[in-house]
């Protein structure tokens, strides 16, 4: 472990007060938000702030009766909060590598518990995963993005894109899936000989099956998300 004085740390660590962008990564764990209006953010995620900055959780009929009751039946573990003033906030999620995507009239599909925060401009619907609901716990439901503007995901360590390509579909953990193009639709299977193997034998092995063409986000780890009511 490397050794400082008090100013040789600072100066090693402090922020980069000359960064302007609306998402900036201050580091490869920390997201800052230069503020001017409001951001819609991980409820929970927020580590420091300087300036007006107030925090809402989302309310109930916020964004429609249709989404809420999709939030209530998916058991969302992680729901929203809205950040609104003028600062630089900073956001972190259990120190996870933060990935920055600026969508230019695209759209991403994210696992609900990896999406970190986006701009208010980016439109937004909660997918759920009807076919493996009481297969697996937690990780049922899914956010897809689209519009013009930045969205911030997370990580376990550093993530790995796999390309899907007609006639080469790509299966996935669930457990280690982050995000996928929009416009995939994935198909769950189970795999019952994965109960022979070590750490298997809990139960039946669901996968995640995405044909077509596009892309689809991994990491190296298999993340259990406990379903309930978020932080």
């Amino acid at each position: 472990m490397s050794n400082y004085s008090i100013n040789e740390f600072i100066r090693k660590t402090k922020q980069d007060e000359s960064e302007n962008e609306f998402f900036e990564l201050e580091t490869p764990r920390i997201l800052e938000v230069n503020l001017s209006d409001h951001v819609w953010a991980k409820a929970g995620s927020m580590i420091s702030y300087n300036g007006s900055i107030k925090f809402e959780r989302e309310g109930i009929l916020e964004h429609g009766v249709g989404k809420m009751f999709k939030k209530a039946f998916s058991g969302e573990g992680s729901s929203l909060m809205k950040a609104a003033g003028r600062g630089r906030l900073y956001l972190a999620d259990q120190g996870k590598k933060i990935t920055i995507f600026n969508l230019d009239n695209e759209a991403i599909t994210v696992n609900g518990n990896d999406l970190l925060a986006f701009e208010p401009g980016v439109s937004w619907d909660i997918k759920l995963m009807k076919k493996v609901a009481g297969m697996m716990s937690g990780g049922l439901f899914n956010v897809t993005l689209e519009g013009s503007g930045r969205v911030a995901i997370t990580s376990h360590y550093e993530p790995l894109t796999l390309l899907v390509r007609p006639g080469e579909p790509v299966i996935t953990d669930p457990n280690a899936t982050v995000a996928w193009s929009g416009h995939l639709k994935p198909e769950f299977r189970t795999d019952v000989s994965l109960k022979t193997f070590i750490g298997r034998g809990s139960g039946e092995s669901i996968q995640m099956e995405f044909k077509g063409e596009g892309f689809v986000i991994v990491q190296p780890f298999e993340e259990i998300v406990t379903t309930g009511s978020g932080s």
